[in-house]
């Protein structure tokens, strides 16, 4: 291989796996593991198959309910049990050498030490391949899991957001890399300048510190985000690494792109240090209509009931059952959920003058990410555009049922990527960091005491 292709800029791969995949039907499909939400060894053969394909991430969404208080619907889909991500993600590092392991944890309901005590500690586990996804809870079930009777205000969830990242990443960098001496001649374990107390005070918290857990391998936790409000938007532009949003078209995908790059310069950051990935759901087939009766055989899995619960939930908590199927989807108040979604999905019901049914079939699969029906070729055509006209620098691919879905991508998509050079064949680096071209951040205090400039990442030290 040339030196200028090997230099290319390439896409980043992540894997987004959910218990039996992401069609709303897929544990129905003839090959699909039913039972594969709390079953081990069905998420290690995933990410070992992620892994030979050199993807850069495995990612796990998370939620702190079962998020479907309606039993008709939630009897007849998998969504109810999974394990929680980090406790998986720990295990699975031990079966895993490469592949980054990134992991959904709320700021609604957690407090800061406990994040940054775990994400620091999966990262040592791993030897430097853990990401935090960072996220403010957006379901009402969830805060009735937490002693609130109703859900805290979407402007007050990303307040607390800014803040509570502040606190993580100040004692991510309690210790100094080289603080761990342990010397045992000297009797000296720790050298006591190199630990940094936090003392934290805010609106929402006061944090004292240190991190009992050093300084990890990568510095901090590769920092994920999935918010495209503007409130989202914003504090991706301050603290994201990477963001993983969902787009209908590519037109949609550039002006996000150019947006939130856009922002990053106010912070004092570089275009090329936060990656946008965009959810990808592919049906891969040999042929067109190969691809296609895939897909259509997945819809006619489709129980009405849980198509229009499903819709329910991702336009704002509406009870949509209480208007006709096959008319016209109402105008919703606005939301306190997920406003970015309830938005993409009511102008998609627009701009195609869909029915009901019509919406909850189209998104049953993607969730309002793109879909994607074809050929290895034209999969890879699609995502090769997208990332070549600056609407994507790679994607988190949804396989629609696992692990077939996962398998068919992996042997036929990224081998034409590959072939095309716009994807590695090996993996050049250890870290996750390594994998995604992001640079590993300078301790803030030891910045200081060297007068340079710590992360553009980095709160202003207590």
């Amino acid at each position: 291989m040339s030196e200028a292709r090997q230099n290319r800029r390439q896409i980043s791969l992540g894997a987004f796996l959910m218990e039996t995949g992401h069609h709303i039907a897929a544990w129905r499909h003839p090959d699909a593991h039913a039972a594969g939400g709390l079953d081990f060894a069905h998420y290690a053969e995933l990410a070992q198959i992620a892994e030979r394909a050199k993807f850069d991430a495995i990612f796990f969404a998370d939620s702190v309910s079962v998020r479907d208080t309606h039993l008709p619907s939630l009897s007849r889909t998998a969504r109810a049990d999974h394990f929680e991500p980090l406790t998986l993600l720990s295990a699975l590092s031990v079966v895993t050498r490469h592949i980054g392991l990134i992991a959904t944890v709320s700021t609604t309901f957690n407090e800061p030490y406990n994040v940054a005590r775990k994400f620091a500690s999966l990262d040592h586990l791993s030897g430097g391949r853990s990401g935090w996804n960072l996220v403010t809870s957006s379901t009402e079930t969830e805060a009735h899991n937490f002693s609130f009777d109703q859900h805290p205000d979407h402007a007050v969830r990303y307040e607390r957001a800014k803040e509570f990242y502040d606190v993580v990443a100040g004692l991510w960098d309690s210790w100094e890399d080289d603080a761990f001496v342990r010397d045992k001649a000297s009797g000296v374990y720790f050298d006591a300048d190199k630990l940094h107390v936090l003392n934290y005070k805010g609106k929402h918290f006061k944090v004292r510190g240190p991190l009992n857990v050093a300084r990890s391998p990568q510095g901090w936790p590769v920092v994920v985000q999935a918010g495209a409000s503007e409130a989202g938007r914003e504090l991706a532009a301050q603290t994201a690494e990477v963001i993983f949003v969902a787009h209908q078209t590519l037109d949609e995908a550039k002006a996000f792109y150019r947006d939130v790059k856009g922002r990053l310069s106010r912070y004092g950051r570089q275009p090329e240090h936060l990656k946008i990935m965009p959810g990808i759901f592919p049906i891969v087939g040999k042929t067109q209509q190969e691809a296609q009766d895939k897909f259509d055989a997945l819809q006619e899995l489709i129980d009405p009931t849980v198509g229009v619960s499903l819709l329910s939930k991702m336009t704002g908590g509406v009870d949509l059952s209480n208007y006709p199927v096959d008319g016209p989807v109402p105008d919703l108040p606005e939301t306190n959920g997920g406003k970015s979604r309830q938005r993409l999905l009511l102008d998609l019901a627009r701009r195609d003058n869909l029915t009901i049914r019509d919406l909850y079939l189209r998104i049953a699969g993607a969730r309002g990410h793109q879909q994607v029906i074809g050929t290895p070729q034209s999969i890879a055509d699609q995502l090769q555009q997208w990332f070549e006209e600056e609407g994507a620098d790679g994607f988190n691919i949804m396989s629609p049922w696992l692990p077939g879905g996962l398998v068919d991508f992996t042997e036929h998509v990224v081998p034409e990527l590959q072939r095309r050079g716009l994807f590695r064949t090996e993996y050049t680096g250890d870290t996750l960091r390594d994998h995604l071209g992001l640079p590993r951040p300078v301790n803030r205090h030891a910045a200081v005491a060297r007068q340079e400039a710590p992360s553009p990442l980095a709160a202003t030290p207590s």
